[in-house]
């Protein structure tokens, strides 16, 4: 049996990358093939066949958080001969590392529009001993964009880089239906009125200004969309943002809210919408599809993937162009096309589940041991 190290600092916590390599690692694990080890900081598991060792991180200086993790992490993977070390976070050497993000100093330069500080310079440094001297067989991105990206900043050979993205488990869905009525009265929302939905835990780099003006542009049109905003962010700023532009009746703040929440409110709604700045892929909009919920995404969000324009969800080229993403809301009040539109986003997240996911990276573990047990034979490094 193959022993994998799997390396993330936060496992099975809430966030993007930590959801995944808790989904991930669990799926693989049920196949019995492998023995997981997870080098993490903190973690929080529903399986009994993961094993896990604690990683300290030396957060203060603040610049010493990715590096020391790093280190700590790649001296306890050295005290064992592991078949294959795959990790999600950024480390010193691993066999497969999956990229959550984009590259660090594209991220702080492109999306952030900031100048490095120490601590991003240290981010960067690490990754980049990871990618040019870590012996990494394979990167694999969540989306074709974070891909596209990485190749920008990094020339590997396009041939190390794949892309899988994440996944979706439909059955968290199943027989919630019968909640949509509940969650819609306890809202205050009519059973006949259209929805949106919203959720994040960054509302600025979600677009939620350009969602609200949007939805202003379309109340000029004598048409009306309601929206829940759902997660963490300057709440008073966006509340006077639709109240400048005489929507505040048509957005319902529910804070910050728990997975099975979540769910409610996905079901209660008829569209998911994200117009961010950026996203590497935004599993959220998989989890929305799961829900039966048509997605509005920027061309800046890597889950543009899985989206068929007009079919089972919009992209929007500019998130600034509200005349034409008002024009794709009004689409969304007729019933009939909410219905079509929904089927397609449903069949879209069953086809992508994290079983098939599973089976994806359980391949690539095959291939990447293949070539890392011909290389060991041959006295290659």
């Amino acid at each position: 049996m193959r022993e994998i190290a799997v390396v993330i600092p936060k496992y099975g916590l809430v966030g993007g990358a930590e959801q995944f390599a808790s989904e991930l690692t669990e799926k693989i694990a049920i196949g019995g093939r492998n023995s997981f080890y997870v080098f993490a900081n903190q973690w929080q598991s529903g399986s009994s066949t993961v094993r896990f060792h604690k990683i300290p991180i030396i957060s203060f200086p603040k610049f010493m958080t990715t590096i020391s993790f790093a280190w700590f992490a790649g001296r306890r993977i050295q005290q064992n001969n592991f078949s294959l070390v795959h990790s999600h976070e950024r480390i010193f050497s691993a066999d497969l590392f999956t990229l959550h993000g984009i590259p660090h100093r594209y991220w702080v330069h492109s999306v952030r529009c900031k100048r490095m500080s120490l601590y991003d310079l240290a981010t960067a440094w690490v990754e980049k001993k990871l990618v040019y001297e870590g012996h990494c067989s394979k990167f694999i991105a969540v989306s074709g964009l974070t891909r596209d990206i990485f190749l920008e900043e990094y020339p590997v050979h396009p041939d190390r880089v794949s892309v899988i993205d994440p996944g979706v488990n439909p059955s968290d869905y199943a027989g919630k239906s019968k909640g949509r009525h509940a969650t819609r009265k306890a809202l205050n929302i009519g059973e006949d009125d259209p929805v949106a939905v919203f959720a994040s835990m960054n509302f600025e780099i979600k677009g939620l200004d350009n969602i609200i003006l949007a939805l202003a542009r379309l109340k000029q049109q004598n048409k009306s969309i309601k929206l829940i905003v759902a997660g963490k962010g300057n709440i008073k700023k966006y509340e006077k943002l639709a109240k400048d532009a005489h929507i505040s009746e048509n957005l319902i703040f529910t804070g910050t809210v728990a997975r099975d929440r979540l769910i409610d409110l996905y079901l209660a709604g008829d569209l998911y919408m994200m117009l961010s700045r950026f996203d590497t892929f935004g599993m959220v909009v998989l989890e929305a599809m799961a829900a039966g919920l048509p997605v509005m995404i920027s061309n800046r969000v890597g889950a543009k993937d899985l989206v068929e324009d007009e079919k089972n969800g919009f992209i929007i080229p500019d998130t600034s162009d509200y005349d034409h993403i008002a024009s794709r809301l009004a689409l969304m009040l007729d019933k009939k096309t909410r219905s079509q539109m929904s089927a397609a986003a449903y069949q879209t997240a069953a086809e992508n589940t994290w079983d098939k996911v599973a089976k994806k990276y359980s391949d690539l573990y095959d291939e990447v041991f293949a070539e890392k047990h011909r290389k060991n034979n041959k006295g290659l490094p």
